[in-house]
């Protein structure tokens, strides 16, 4: 019987952040993965679409640099490249978590791991037929792809494909349907519309991007929409047949779209199941029809079971890598006896499209359900100067939720590079800064990022 402080299990973004922490900390870890270091982010998600997503960008500047004066005659690409570059990013990625965890002392067991039980000895877990014993547990198993049960679906076979399953394909597709208009969905769908693909997206709502800030949303596929990406809004899927979507309009009219490939991308589920969750009588979180849809979970990410805790995907709240990675820490504090506690309050968004969109905070939609008194301010991207500079002919928009203490409490953005310079609104939001203290930070200058303190001198 092997003795640890604590075991992971699961070693995406939650688990294996955890057990570098943790071990840094001089906690004696085990850390359980069945499949590889870097979980779903690394090696089937964020990493690897956003290395593609990169490819299709440059692919792009190489055709429009004369806008710039650079001239490139029949630029083209590999394929084959895009997918070769993939893989070595992800190689290097998985080995630099590797080497955390050496460096961390960190021991890594590559094999299902299976909970036995609880009990005055601590929790027991069996795994490759050894068993072992913690005192703690942290349960970051993750999520998967819905695949929902449209009728024809499951004997369309090959044709149908998740995030997973279209990251190893070895040719493009000449035309792609996307099954689901959210993040994942409007990635693949600027990836393989900038080279060349045939792009239909179908989403159920009438709008794409899902929560996030409509208008930015709506800004987003305005710009898709002009590169040839057919937008079906509003529209229910009601069946498959072979490599064509069925679908019903708003209106009931019944419509038709082909493809070669239907990528289905209409949320994830946490993992709850297979690796004995039962035998410690966790309490789990229940959404709107009162089905499970994660682990329930506190402040300081414990369960009702003393010692068990849950981080990430699995507790079915904020399934994004960097929500994950700070609840791994916090529950690692809470059993160093370290004060912490996880907020939800400015989780930031991206969406890696060419413009990219991305958002924290509330939205105008999420602060008028609420009865908020609040003022919006915003600026066209083109206020910047830099972004002028960098983006020809590029539009963009800079947008601030203020709340009526003149408290910042959202900031949505369109147009690159927003993914890299949200982060001062992280900040503003969590800091509960006002617009006047945001107006007496020193941005340097010229940076796309000055459009956020621009915008606060909007306010009256």
């Amino acid at each position: 019987m092997l003795n640890y402080d604590l075991a992971i299990i699961g070693a995406g973004p939650g688990g294996y952040v955890a057990a570098e922490r943790a071990g840094a900390a001089g906690l004696k870890v085990v850390l359980f993965e069945k499949k590889s270091l870097g979980g779903v982010c690394l090696n089937e998600g964020c990493i690897p679409t956003k290395t593609l997503l990169y490819g299709a960008k440059v692919f792009n500047y190489a055709k429009t640099g004369e806008h710039y004066g650079v001239h490139a005659d029949n630029p083209s690409f590999d394929y084959a490249a895009f997918l070769k570059r993939k893989d070595k990013v992800v190689k290097k990625l998985t080995g630099g978590v590797r080497l955390a965890m050496k460096n961390n002392s960190v021991e890594v067991v590559y094999s299902a791991a299976t909970i036995t039980g609880k009990s005055s000895e601590g929790i027991g877990i069996e795994a490759d037929g050894q068993d072992y014993m913690c005192r703690n547990l942290l349960i970051c198993t993750g999520s998967e792809a819905v695949v929902p049960p449209i009728p024809g679906l499951e004997q369309a076979g090959d044709t149908i494909v998740t995030n997973r399953e279209i990251l190893a394909l070895e040719n493009r597709p000449d035309e792609l349907v996307v099954i689901g208009g959210g993040v994942i969905g409007m990635e693949f769908a600027a990836f393989f519309n900038a080279l060349g693909t045939k792009v239909t997206v179908v989403e159920m709502l009438p709008k794409i991007l899902g929560p996030m800030d409509a208008e930015t949303s709506r800004l987003l596929q305005d710009v898709y929409a002009k590169r040839g990406v057919d937008f079906r809004l509003n529209c229910r899927v009601t069946a498959i047949e072979g490599n064509t979507v069925v679908f019903e309009d708003a209106e009931g009219n019944v419509n038709r779209v082909g493809g070669d490939r239907i990528l289905v991308s209409v949320g994830r589920r946490a993992n709850l199941d297979g690796f004995g969750l039962e035998k410690l009588g966790v309490e789990l979180a229940l959404n709107r029809s009162g089905k499970p849809c994660g682990i329930k979970v506190d402040g300081h990410m414990r369960t009702n079971v003393p010692g068990v805790y849950a981080a990430g995907d699995v507790t079915g709240f904020s399934m994004l890598a960097h929500t994950a990675s700070r609840e791994g820490e916090v529950a690692v504090n809470d059993i160093l006896g370290i004060e912490d506690t996880m907020s939800y309050k400015a989780i930031p968004g991206v969406v890696y499209t060419n413009p990219e969109v991305a958002g924290v905070g509330l939205t105008e939609e999420e602060a008028s359900c609420r009865g908020i008194d609040f003022k919006v301010l915003k600026l066209p991207m083109a206020y910047s100067g830099r972004f002028v500079a960098e983006n020809e002919g590029g539009t963009g928009l800079c947008k601030m939720i203020v709340g009526p203490g003149n408290e910042v409490l959202g900031l949505h953005m369109a147009g690159n590079p927003c993914s890299e310079i949200l982060q001062t609104g992280c900040l503003a939001i969590e800091n509960n800064m006002t617009v006047n203290e945001l107006k007496k930070i020193v941005f340097p200058h010229p940076t796309v990022s000055e459009i956020i303190r621009e915008t606060a001198f909007q306010l009256d």
